[in-house]
């Protein structure tokens, strides 16, 4: 069986030791690797795999592109309109695991019943906070971006899930919130004041970025705990191997403490 992970650039990325160590507890003889596919080139790099490929971890830029080529997609796929997870085959199955990699990173701080929530970015890693958010009783919710009119989708997504979304500038005035999710890219560096803002009413923060670490929000946050995307990564990894073995991102994998423990040695 042969994995690999996909994106644009690609060096960067810590899903192949993530996988190989879960590959080994789990006794499995199976190849993950990396490469880098642009999203122009996506569609071409699919249709040459041959059916010794059985799934595919997808990062930026092609979370669109996986959602496009999945014939049928979990909920938080469809919620999202993005796939992180493809499971090969005549009719590819494509999942989210995000959602739940947040959720679960979220849990191992006892972070699991924050009412009002700010997320800061309004990208495919924003929407997935935001579907977390809600499953874990967020019902107020406070999107800042560069430009609001990018969180028009964000808006809209909480109207369906039955949520209050708002959409702000960063330098707008900030009310408390029990959690601050950043989905900005690693190295974004907000000016002095609007992180201060922030920080001060901005309750635990949880930045997806790990790299470097500690981020430029997280060097200045106020509040505890100030918690790293590694959570993320580590969790939303073994979901993708749920998804591998299995076909499902719920269903636990065999021994799957001893799994996780490995996988969180490999970091």
């Amino acid at each position: 069986m042969r994995f690999a992970v996909w994106g644009d650039p690609i060096e960067h990325s810590k899903s192949p030791q993530l996988h190989e160590a879960a590959y080994r507890a789990l006794g499995l003889d199976w190849q993950y690797d990396r490469r880098q596919v642009a999203a122009a080139g996506f569609g071409d790099a699919l249709a040459g795999l041959d059916d010794t490929w059985r799934g595919l971890s997808l990062t930026m830029p092609l979370k669109e592109q996986g959602y496009l080529a999945a014939v049928t997609r979990d909920r938080h796929a469809e919620l999202t309109g993005a796939v992180n997870t493809l499971l090969l085959g005549d009719a590819p199955t494509g999942f989210n695991t995000d959602v739940g990699g947040i959720i679960d990173a979220l849990a191992e701080q006892e972070i699991t019943r924050p009412r009002s929530v700010r997320i800061l970015g309004a990208g495919a890693t924003a929407a997935s906070a935001l579907v977390a958010a809600s499953e874990i009783g967020g019902a107020d919710i406070d999107i800042r971006a560069r430009r609001p009119e990018r969180s028009a989708p964000l808006v809209e997504l909480g109207s369906r899930l039955g949520i209050r979304v708002t959409a702000n500038t960063f330098d707008a005035p900030a009310t408390p919130v029990d959690l601050t999710i950043a989905t900005l890219p690693s190295g974004t560096v907000l000016d002095e004041s609007v992180s201060e803002e922030l920080a001060t009413h901005g309750g635990a923060l949880f930045d997806v970025a790990y790299a470097p670490w500690p981020s430029a929000l997280g060097a200045v946050w106020t509040a505890a705990p100030v918690i790293s995307g590694l959570g993320m990564l580590l969790h939303q990894a073994l979901r993708q191997v749920r998804v591998f073995l299995h076909g499902d991102p719920a269903v636990e994998l065999p021994e799957e403490q001893r799994v996780l423990a490995a996988m969180r040695d490999a970091l």
